[in-house]
């Protein structure tokens, strides 16, 4: 085990200029963790806004952004259950995911699935947690519903619109570009409208014949809170995941007491290890078997090298992305 490592570190809070290689220790997993040799590391919003100084990892985090990567176990720590040195995984990450190495607890690891190369692998966990969690236990949807994902382009959005289709429900989306909603509906989307060009509340209404929305995945936030209110149908759930819009606004809440609706919510990073755990269970239990049969896979976008993260946070915060960004971390 060599004694430091290559890392990528926000130098000081601003954009994707502030991302620096440095060397740093590699760390050592304590009781009930395993360090990852990192193969390839994912990219997502949140560390953007951790770059930005927005978005403060946990006190007990590595200071490193990446929250997900793939690799083989490089150590194990006391307790550290089912992993040994050498297995292919790949895991949702406290923090740490832009280096050599990272540390994260053994439950929060799941086996690449049979098919999948380590950058796919890399692609899977963030996104996976975030949809299921929020779509089917915070959401409760169900087959036969009518699913909203907005920014369906992305790489929540694209695993929100393979996920639903696999459970049985009717599923709709909005992208930016007539390109992102051709994407979205060759991945299963019944309807992507392009926001850019037509109201969607208006689409969306003509589409469901009147009927509205069942669920909606929705990390706008700003004015789409309020119309996404107005085009659920009764009893039906607006799940909050990211405010790229902001997450203040005046709303009339009348809609939600006449069509008895539910605002929800959540955000992975802060919750329990228990929680993360029991979503890495149910994900490798009910979802981790499609995926190795072909059902369902992640969309990839680009892959950078490490050394080029503050390229792919660039590609990232343009949105000309479809899916999901990758960095290639081994050589």
């Amino acid at each position: 085990m060599p004694a430091t490592m290559t890392a990528v570190e926000i130098s000081s809070p601003g954009g994707p200029e502030v991302l620096k290689p440095v060397a740093r220790p590699v760390p050592r997993p304590g009781a009930g963790e395993i360090l990852i040799r990192i193969a390839h590391a994912g990219v997502n919003r949140p560390d953007a806004l951790q770059r930005a100084g927005s978005y403060a990892p946990p006190p007990d985090a590595s200071d490193l952004p990446g929250l997900e990567c793939s690799g083989h176990v490089a150590a194990v720590g006391p307790g550290a259950g089912r992993w040994s040195e050498g297995d292919a995984v790949c895991a949702l990450l406290p923090g740490g995911g832009y280096a050599e190495y990272a540390v994260t607890p053994a439950t929060h690891a799941l086996p690449v699935p049979e098919g999948l190369d380590l950058a796919q692998a890399a692609a899977l966990p963030e996104t996976f947690f975030t949809v299921w969690s929020n779509v089917f236990t915070r959401g409760r949807l169900a087959a036969g519903e009518r699913f909203l994902v907005h920014g369906g382009s992305s790489g929540i959005g694209t695993t929100a619109i393979q996920l639903a289709r696999l459970r049985g429900a009717r599923v709709f989306t909005t992208a930016g570009s007539d390109e992102k909603c051709a994407a979205c509906e060759a991945l299963g989307a019944e309807r992507a409208v392009n926001y850019r060009d037509r109201d969607y509340v208006e689409a969306l209404r003509e589409a469901t014949g009147g009927q509205g929305i069942d669920v909606s995945l929705n990390m706008v936030g700003g004015d789409y809170i309020a119309r996404d209110l107005k085009l659920l149908a009764a009893d039906g759930r607006l799940v909050m995941i990211a405010f790229l819009q902001g997450p203040k606004v005046e709303l009339n809440l009348a809609p939600a007491m006449v069509k008895r609706l539910t605002i929800t919510g959540s955000t992975l990073r802060p919750q329990s290890m228990a929680a993360k755990t029991a979503i890495a269970e149910s994900l490798e239990r009910e979802v981790w078997p499609h995926l190795a049969a072909g059902r369902i896979g992640p969309v990839m976008d680009r892959r950078f090298a490490l050394a080029d993260a503050a390229a792919a946070h660039a590609r990232m915060e343009s949105s000309a992305h479809i899916g999901k960004i990758v960095l290639d971390v081994a050589g």
